[in-house]
């Protein structure tokens, strides 16, 4: 491997230290780790070779001939990567491998296999040291683009043969139908999408009492009770952390055959439960939790655009007549916790989503597409978070350690960049320099039901920071949740699992011998990491079905929206459908330009370009292998 190259240092230069990443075009970036300076730092081509994304580096920062802060001087740290991705290519009759270009630059030697390869065929290699060793190669009809992705956030696919034999037994495991509160004479329905398979939540309702407190059931799936604890099931979920959802395939958290059929809340069908039953009152207080394992069985299966139309025009659900009964207390209960979330202040975390569809036969996408969220999203939404919530405060009030979901206020930097792209859109969030859940509910109801209110909102998330699990309970700023965890996807999520056994161990008379589980910790952290890689997974495979598309209509004129600024450019969204491609730094008319503080907007000596700018561009080119979109202005940006 050659080592990185090195230049001379400057006489005002400095040192960092933080993660790679790589950019396709053969460049990098630098975000420097702990109390260092924030943002990103540029590393020009020649300074890249021999390192990978993630790598963890120690760089000097000095001043390029434009004035912008170079990083130099590349020394590796640290790396985690095991997997990578790549191509075979000759060069002067020798055989050198092309890694993933998201992952590293140049051509790499590599050992195995050599003898049995040619130019053009595609690798999985194992990251050995400062070499790479060939395990596998890829058949010549193989999806690369998948290989590639999966290779890339180290996703796991398929099952070992310990997974396999266990999953055979627990699968001939019958249901556990005793010690258990039977909840199958209450109206239960499960809301979902029609292609939702793994069905891990169901509802019910009960009417209100004397007091005018209703009662609301979140019941979900008991997946504890079958997947045995520290198993080869349940390893194999610990590692992959959650299921991740590509667009023409899913790669689970548990088997098939547990997560879509025999833990699945099928109608019909009896199920054991975890039952969260929250009362809550008139003006939308939980008032009490209980929480009991139960056995359920779904009356039915509603579509989100079904319940949308009862809760929106009172239309008839197909349903039996004691489902029926319970449609007007679902409402009442969303009414109720929806105006209990308006005292307190936060923002609606359900949004739109881009979808993909495809030709059944060939897999080829066929038509882009927007999921609008509804009424019935949010009103599941509602559900799920004030579970979540209860159980959270259940938990610590009675000394148990769990896994906690943690959203940080905003730092001022995070507030005002927030704000500035607000006025950017045409709102005004009117901060006053310190945001709290209620100011930040303001700006958010400006925002529904706008034309982009999908867009602004997704960047609006994006500008407030990720939540992440941490084992200190602290407040989830996002939902203006004094508490916060996942309890309501077990069947997706190991989180939501690792709650789950902490529930039941504490129902069944287990007391927690310390405060805080010692392994907890580390597992936050592994599932942090994982959950992240999953959803850059998502977004990837995503974005090379949208360059798939895409790929015959090069050249074609769009309105679009500045959605990100970087160093190398900027990130656009097309009107017409919720996809993202790069206009790159260089192309822009009147530069140079360089990011400002926050990366709200590109500035240049005459012109800016900031976040929520209306543009009109044209698809320069695709590249459907890695799923880039390059735009370019089409005419001069429009204020």
């Amino acid at each position: 491997m050659r080592p990185p190259r090195t230049t001379p240092a400057s006489k005002s230069s400095r040192q960092i230290t933080g993660r790679l990443s790589v950019h396709p075009r053969g460049f990098g970036f630098i975000a420097p780790s702990g109390d260092q300076p924030a943002g990103s730092f540029f590393v020009p081509p020649p300074d890249m070779r021999g390192l990978m994304a993630d790598d963890r580096v120690t760089a000097e920062v000095v001043d390029g001939d434009d004035g912008r802060p170079l990083a130099r001087r590349l020394q590796l740290v640290e790396r985690r990567r095991v997997l990578v991705y790549g191509e075979v290519v000759e060069r002067r009759g020798r055989l050198s491998l092309k890694v993933d270009p998201e992952i590293a630059t140049g051509e790499w030697p590599f050992e195995g296999g050599s003898s049995r390869l040619a130019a053009g065929d595609a690798v999985i290699a194992r990251v050995d040291g400062e070499r790479l060793r060939v395990v596998r190669s890829l058949p010549s009809d193989a999806d690369r683009s998948w290989h590639r992705i999966l290779a890339r956030h180290e996703l796991r696919d398929g099952w070992s043969t310990a997974v396999v034999e266990e999953l055979r037994d627990v699968t001939r495991t019958p249901h556990r139908l005793r010690d258990r509160r039977d909840l199958r004479g209450v109206p239960t329905i499960t809301v979902d999408a029609p292609s939702t398979r793994d069905i891990d939540d169901a509802i019910s309702a009960l009417p209100p009492s004397r007091d005018g407190a209703l009662r609301l059931l979140v019941s979900i799936a008991d997946v504890a009770e079958f997947v045995p604890e520290d198993g080869a099931l349940d390893r194999e979920a610990r590692a992959r952390a959650t299921s991740t959802y590509l667009p023409d395939g899913v790669l689970p958290m548990l088997p098939d055959e547990l997560s879509s059929d025999h833990l699945s809340l099928l109608p019909g069908r009896d199920r054991c439960c975890l039952t969260a039953e929250l009362r809550i009152d008139p003006e939308g207080s939980v008032l009490s939790v209980d929480v009991y394992e139960s056995l359920i069985r779904s009356a039915g299966r509603v579509s989100y655009d079904e319940m949308a139309r009862f809760l929106d025009d009172q239309e008839v659900v197909p349903a039996t007549e004691a489902v029926a009964e319970a449609l007007p207390l679902f409402r009442a209960a969303a009414a109720r916790l929806g105006i209990a979330r308006l005292r307190r202040g936060g923002v609606q975390f359900a949004r739109d989503e881009a979808r993909v569809h495809l030709d059944p036969q060939t897999g080829a996408p066929t038509e882009l597409s927007t999921l609008r969220s509804t009424t019935a999203h949010q009103m599941i939404e509602r559900f799920m978070v004030a579970a979540n919530e209860a159980i959270a405060m259940w938990l610590q009030a009675r000394g148990v350690p769990a896994l906690y979901r943690v959203h940080e206020p905003p730092d001022a930097g995070r507030t005002e960049s927030l704000a500035a792209i607000a006025h950017n859109f045409g709102f005004e969030a009117g901060f006053g320099g310190k945001i709290t859940p209620l100011s930040l509910a303001v700006l958010d109801s400006q925002i529904a039901r706008t034309p982009w209110e999908g867009l602004v909102r997704s960047v609006m998330l994006r500008a407030l920071g990720p939540a992440r699990y941490t084992v200190e309970p602290r407040a989830h700023f996002g939902l203006a949740a004094p508490l916060y965890l996942h309890f309501t996807s077990p069947i997706r999520r190991y989180a939501d699992l690792k709650v789950h056994r902490a529930v039941k161990r504490y129902l069944r008379g287990e007391r927690p011998a310390d405060a805080l589980d010692p392994h907890l910790r580390e597992l936050a952290e592994h599932v942090n990491e994982r959950a992240s890689a999953s959803g850059r997974a998502e977004r990837d495979r995503t974005r090379v079905m949208q360059a798939r598309w895409l790929a015959d209509r090069v050249g074609s004129r769009h309105r679009a929206r500045v959605t990100r600024v970087r160093a190398s450019g900027l990130t656009a969204q097309l009107e017409s459908a919720l996809v993202e491609g790069s206009i790159a730094l260089d192309s822009l008319p009147g530069g140079p330009y360089r990011p400002d503080a926050h990366e709200t907007a590109l500035v240049g000596a005459r012109s800016r370009f900031v976040i929520g700018m209306p543009l009109t561009v044209r698809i320069r080119a695709v590249d459907p292998d890695i799923g880039r979109i390059e735009l370019e202005l089409d005419e001069p940006p429009r204020r």
